[in-house]
């Protein structure tokens, strides 16, 4: 099984749900830290590291000796990653998405590819716990493909939960797909529930079952819920506002560890995710 955790927003609690599900599980489980820019399982699921692969993409370099300035490269990228000036057109590694067309429409083929790194995947080892995170390097605006290569590390025999980067963007896209269902997590808030339809939206387009965790509940108003009810999502579970949860998660505590009495909560959410799949 493939549970995707993801939110229209940031700080809603994606992470938390996360990891206290995978700790509820009570078998070996992975968890996959797909928010690349900023990761942070780990804080929850300390452990030890396992392996580090360093992650590259292929960007394009012109030989100069054989490039006669023709723009057939930079008429090709969709990105702008190549702009046709003479005396050598300029490549912006920046921009490139690594498809590897302006190779092939080369008709010198004065195009080749060369590894560029973007990040890191790190396997860690917590217990019953395989925790896969990717860390995006400073300056490197390329996500997509970071996330692809943390799935990629994942195995096939054990459930794993993605915990996916907050928003409706490209990233998010790119962790979603393969998932056999979607868990959305909101809060209480009228930015929670503007961005939860941003996010329902999102789900919809990609035709993915889900449903809907309301974090913090009790701290704001209601409209998330009623939302929920009229487009008909489930509502799997709400998470009391409750102070003693903030100051676990502040020790980098797990809420179902330092709090037994939520372990229930997370059972049962465990219990409608697989009556929904």
């Amino acid at each position: 099984m493939i549970l995707a955790v993801a939110s229209g927003k940031g700080g809603t609690g994606k992470t938390t749900i996360a990891v206290n599900l995978a700790r509820t599980l009570g078998s070996p489980v992975q968890v996959a830290d797909c928010d690349v820019e900023e990761p942070n399982a780990h804080l929850f699921l300390p452990g030890t590291l396992r392996e580090q692969h360093i992650i590259s993409t292929m960007v394009p370099e012109i030989d100069a000796a054989k490039c006669d300035c023709c723009g057939e490269c930079g008429r090709f990228c969709q990105y702008h990653a190549i702009a046709a000036v003479k005396p050598v057109p300029m490549v912006f590694a920046e921009l490139c998405h690594g498809c590897g067309g302006c190779v092939l429409v080369c008709p010198k083929q004065a195009v080749s590819e060369a590894e560029r790194r973007i990040g890191v995947v790190e396997t860690v080892d917590a217990g019953d716990i395989t925790l896969v995170q990717g860390r995006l390097d400073v300056g490197v605006s390329l996500v997509p493909p970071l996330i692809r290569a943390v799935k990629s590390r994942l195995a096939a025999d054990r459930p794993a939960i993605l915990d996916a980067p907050p928003g409706t963007s490209c990233s998010v896209v790119a962790t979603l797909r393969g998932a056999q269902y979607v868990l959305l997590v909101t809060e209480p808030t009228p930015f929670g529930l503007h961005d939860l339809t941003l996010a329902v939206d999102l789900v919809r387009e990609l035709k993915l079952p889900f449903g809907v965790v309301v974090n913090r509940a009790g701290s704001g108003d209601d409209r998330g819920q009623a939302y929920c009810r009229e487009q008909g999502i489930p509502i799997l579970a709400e998470i009391p506002d409750d102070r003693r949860i903030a100051e676990a998660y502040s020790r980098g505590e797990l809420m179902v560890d330092a709090l037994p009495d939520y372990r229930t909560v997370f059972t049962r959410l465990w219990q409608s995710i697989r009556t929904g799949i």
